[in-house]
């Protein structure tokens, strides 16, 4: 097979695709995941009221609850 037959030209554009896709998945939970020490950060720089703490625990669950989501979505290789 060569890089000249259509197939094999369609299967790595198809990989390209895949790589692509995985990449932005991967990016996203990167941001996320930043998103989620910067308010631990924020959190061991004051002193927080308990309504502050149930409010960045509740915005750091969401966050996990993302990441978890976008988890799904990244697939192993199919050859």
């Amino acid at each position: 097979m060569n890089s000249k037959d259509p197939e094999h030209q369609q299967f790595l554009e198809q990989q390209l695709n895949w790589c692509k896709e995985q990449d932005d998945i991967l990016e996203a939970i990167e941001v996320k995941l930043h998103e989620m020490r910067d308010i631990v950060m924020y959190a061991l720089g004051y002193e927080l009221t308990a309504f502050d703490t149930r409010d960045l625990n509740r915005r750091l669950n969401e966050l996990k609850y993302e990441v978890d989501f976008l988890e799904t979505h990244l697939r192993p290789v199919n050859h």
